[in-house]
Formats: structure tokens, sequence, C-alpha cells
């Protein structure tokens, strides 16, 4: 769970998982309000957990891109597992039980 700790980084695995390679400008425009400095941070722990793996065209201006290693596909299935069940959840929060009694009758 610590990989995927931060509030931008499953957002952008699941951007990975839609091209096999971005560009750091294509990520950035892809996340509206996440600064250029929080999306490097996020991207490097990535990088610094073996799940995104950079590559860097000596060229100017610099080309920067990232891709999924092998352990970042292997996310896929739980990260979607994960989206369903959030959606699955959504209404229920817009239509909460209105007792504690109708709450525990839904945990069972």
């Amino acid at each position: 769970m610590k990989v995927l700790e931060g509030r931008w980084k499953a957002l952008i695995l699941f951007h990975l998982f839609r091209a096999p390679v971005l560009r750091f400008s294509e990520l950035r425009r892809a996340i509206p309000g996440v600064s250029q400095k929080m999306l490097i941070q996020q991207l490097r722990d990535l990088e610094g957990d073996g799940v995104v793996v950079r590559k860097v065209y000596s060229e100017v201006p610099p080309k920067v891109e990232y891709a999924l290693t092998e352990e970042g596909l292997a996310l896929r299935p739980a990260l979607v597992a994960l989206k369903l069940w959030a959606a699955s959840r959504k209404g229920n929060l817009l239509n909460p039980p209105t007792n504690i009694s109708a709450a525990n009758s839904n945990e069972s």
C-alpha cells in the first residue's frame, strides 16, 4: 500500500495503463490540478518503488518519458478492482442509511 500512498499516484498509474509511454508534459496535461513539483515527486517515488521507469533523451529541450515496469503492470488488476469498488460505493454514499440498524444490516 505504501507504493500507492499519495494523492496522485493512482491517477498517474491509470494514465500509464492507457498509454504504454507518456512524456512528462503529457502526464501533466492529463492530470489537472497537480503541480509540476508534486508530479515530479510522485513519479520519483513510483520510480524508486520499481513501478515506473524513466527514460531521458539527451536533446534540447530535454525529453523525458515514463512507462510502467512489469511490477507496475501487475498492479492493474488490483487498481481496476479498487476503482470498481469505489464506483459501487458512490451510490451508497449518495443514499446513506437513515439509522444505525439499517447500516449494520447492509454489512452482513
